[in-house]
């Protein structure tokens, strides 16, 4: 098995962006009940906070702080994925690869993860993650999407409702399309 490089620090402070494998789907906005159930049972087996999620059609993005003296992100990511795909009935076409690992073709093998670094990288990272309806053309206003923690972070008194406005994105945001 390849060794990845990634930053374990007990107790940090993560951005994640996890992939479905086709990602010209929306299974997950679709079965977005379904990713919930899967990261609250995670979220009970293996502790852990999120300061920010959006949800996407085909894409999560997210920030997390482990408890202290615990890094294992890549098992609860591993567990939110497995809960989920179990979820899901199984309709998707398997390589030969995954049908002999007996894998499913739900979810990209791998994530992106980035050790948040200070203040300003965090307030940056979460911003982002409520920015990206909009970047994707999916609304207008990051208010009127329904899958982030945005809007909880509004009950708190955190950002205004009204936060980023009503705006046009343009131009190259370090996604593939």
């Amino acid at each position: 098995m390849p060794n990845y490089r990634r930053a374990f620090v007990p107790g940090g402070c993560w951005f994640f962006t996890v992939n479905l494998l086709e990602r010209r789907k929306s299974l997950l906005v679709d079965c977005v009940d379904a990713l919930r159930e899967a990261v609250n049972a995670t979220r009970k087996a293996r502790p852990f906070i999120i300061d920010a999620v959006v949800v996407l059609p085909d894409h999560i993005h997210a920030v997390w702080t482990l408890p202290p003296g615990d890094a294992d992100f890549s098992t609860r990511w591993r567990l939110i994925k497995m809960r989920f795909a179990r979820a899901q009935p199984k309709t998707e076409r398997l390589s030969k690869v995954r049908a002999a690992r007996s894998e499913r073709a739900i979810w990209q093998r791998r994530f992106w993860e980035h050790l948040i670094r200070d203040e300003a990288d965090y307030a940056r990272h979460v911003e982002y993650c409520y920015i990206n309806p909009v970047k994707h053309g999916l609304v207008t206003r990051v208010q009127d999407w329904p899958h982030s923690s945005f809007h909880r972070d509004v009950r708190a008194g955190i950002f205004p409702e009204d936060w980023a406005g009503d705006i046009e994105t343009q131009g190259e945001f370090g996604e593939r399309s």
